[in-house]
């Protein structure tokens, strides 16, 4: 009857045309008909919603400007954003007041972010990748990882005396894995696609999608070292519950699943039983149901989700029926959204300064340096020269810089705390003493890395533009007084292998004939769906070439050489200051592979 009676007092003051208060006193009869219907109803999953669904919107309305001009990525801003929202800021987004379920809900929010990253991952590698560059994985994935994990927990011992070895190790295991998800954000893109080699990207995301299985391992030993009382038992269950059961039935479970899908969905195709739409959604499906039979039996679900992705893709037609499809990227666009303001409203910035565990802020800042350098960089500038896609030391560098922490570390250290004891004030013994310093630890690490690595790109564009500049009005002087050659052949490396093509055919047409005229030094631009070219003028001092992009995914070159020669006999000079033009003498194209 209240209900009714406040309902009535609202109608009666909107058609009351006497009323000279109308706006406030309306405004208020209808704050008071809510409150008497009990109509506003604040939730943290309402709150949760209203965040994430208004991130997402607001950032895709300048996500082009954002991602393709200034290359920040959802990583960076979604964490910042989720830090605005958290307890430390807005207090709206609370996830660590969530009782004794945080850890739970921690683990399985980042369980399903890796694992449809991971099975994305293993879907977009070309067919077979695996198999074909299993060496280079192999050496860039166990060295790696295990000089790391070595290193980085002499670090943490170092730096925080209370923790013996074998628990310095275990926060080690959460920081050795490569971030597939922050991985994936550096590796794709614009600046990606127009400066990172084809190669180079794909070895990294599928390096980082294979250590992130592996770093299981490397907890379980761990774990096993610090709660069991004997050594000798510890390596007993390491190894056959950490290696034989979880990593190979892990794998051999993924693979399985991936290549019977794989058969049920040629057949149903081939019978018109499924359409393009279902192929897509098997993105998200198919990711979820590796992870819930793996997880069940205990066996290693990341590695199983990778393995999945790799193996349904296997013969590429998976790749074909969901070739051009933009869905799989708008749900990992919205899981990694979602995912990093979770991290950045979940990151304990008040545990970062606990003397009582001897953590302080200058400790954590020389931990996140000392990782930096030391945890990649130095393994993949000493084995580079056995990996066959990295061909210099700056792409070693480059490899060893960009492996970020982010997802997969929280993942790893939330898995761990399901393991250990939970921690008393103070700790009784060194595993909960463990169980109260990791955290703290990894998360600071995590912050550390999302800023450094997601705005590595942009401080790198805005050098690159400003070298640019800097050297542009040297050039423009000194191309006056040399023979005519374009400014558009300066970035791509020789190639080993030639074999030599016909003098008169030109070089990116196929023509049998090239341009005449004296006056003309350039070739015609091919369309976009041609492959591309890399043209070489030998002979002269520095190498001279054009670059144009395989297709809308691929920038990495084709490589093509070619003699340039001047009106006169003999090889072209570009120093000489002649001023005649250049043509086209030889053309060297790569030999079949």
């Amino acid at each position: 009857m209240a209900s009714f009676t406040a309902l009535w007092h609202v109608v009666s003051l909107s058609v009351s045309p006497i009323n000279t208060w109308f706006p406030q006193r309306f405004y208020n009869a209808f704050l008071s008909a809510i409150m008497d219907l009990d109509l506003l109803q604040v939730s943290a999953p309402g709150l949760a919603y209203i965040c994430l669904g208004g991130f997402v919107v607001l950032f895709s309305m300048i996500s082009l400007l954002v991602k393709e001009k200034l290359y920040i990525n959802e990583v960076v801003l979604g964490t910042g954003f989720g830090i605005i929202i958290g307890p430390y800021v807005a207090n709206v987004f609370t996830p660590r007041e969530w009782g004794p379920l945080e850890n739970t809900i921690t683990l399985e929010v980042m369980r399903i972010v890796l694992a449809t990253g991971l099975f994305a991952v293993g879907v977009e590698l070309p067919c077979a990748y695996m198999k074909e560059h299993a060496k280079s994985l192999l050496i860039m994935v166990v060295p790696t990882m295990a000089f790391g994990w070595f290193v980085v927990a002499g670090v943490i011992q170092a730096l925080f005396p209370g923790l013996n070895y074998i628990s310095s190790l275990c926060i080690a295991a959460c920081l050795t894995p490569t971030d597939p998800v922050t991985c994936a954000a550096i590796t794709r893109g614009k600046f990606a696609t127009q400066h990172v080699p084809v190669n180079i990207r794909r070895i990294l995301s599928a390096e980082s999608a294979a250590n992130d299985g592996l770093a299981y391992p490397f907890l379980a030993i761990s774990i096993y070292l610090t709660v069991e009382t004997s050594v000798r038992t510890a390596l007993g269950k390491w190894f056959l519950v950490g290696w034989l059961y979880q990593v190979i039935i892990g794998t051999i479970l993924g693979a399985v699943l991936g290549l019977l899908f794989s058969k049920l969905m040629k057949i149903s195709h081939k019978k018109g039983f499924i359409d393009r739409e279902s192929y897509v959604a098997q993105y998200l499906a198919l990711s979820v149901f590796t992870i819930g039979i793996a997880s069940t039996i205990g066996a290693d679900d990341l590695l199983a989700a990778f393995a999945a992705g790799s193996a349904i893709s296997w013969d590429g037609h998976f790749n074909v029926q969901t070739e051009d499809d933009v869905f799989s990227s708008v749900i990992d666009y919205v899981l990694n959204c979602g995912c990093f303001i979770y991290i950045g409203a979940w990151l304990p910035f008040d545990a970062y300064n606990s003397p009582e565990y001897s953590i302080t802020p200058w400790k954590l800042v020389l931990l996140t340096i000392a990782i930096l350098v030391l945890r990649r960089i130095p393994p993949l500038l000493a084995l580079y020269k056995l990996v066959p896609e990295i061909v210099s030391w700056k792409e070693a560098l480059f490899s060893g810089h960009f492996g970020p922490m982010g997802v997969s570390a929280v993942f790893v250290s939330s898995l761990a705390l399901t393991r250990l004891p939970t921690p008393e004030h103070p700790p009784a013994n060194q595993a909960q003493y463990l169980a109260a310093t990791i955290q703290p630890i990894v998360s600071f690490v995590v912050l550390s890395s999302v800023i450094v690595h997601g705005l590595s790109i942009p401080f790198f564009s805005m050098g690159r533009g400003v070298h640019s500049r800097t050297t542009s009005l040297t050039m423009t002087w000194t191309s006056i007084n040399r023979a005519t050659v374009p400014d558009w052949v300066h970035w791509a490396r020789r190639s080993p292998n030639m074999v030599e093509s016909p003098p008169n055919e030109d070089v990116e047409r196929g023509s049998p004939e090239i341009s005449k005229d004296p006056d003309e030094s350039v070739v015609d631009t091919p369309d976009t769906n041609s492959p591309g070219v890399t043209v070489t003028f030998e002979d002269v001092p520095s190498v001279v070439t054009r670059r144009h992009g395989r297709g809308k995914d691929d920038s990495s070159p084709e490589l093509v050489q070619v003699e340039a020669v001047n009106k006169h006999v003999g090889p072209a000079d570009l120093n000489s200051g002649a001023s005649d033009d250049n043509q086209i003498k030889n053309v060297h194209f790569p030999s079949a592979q």
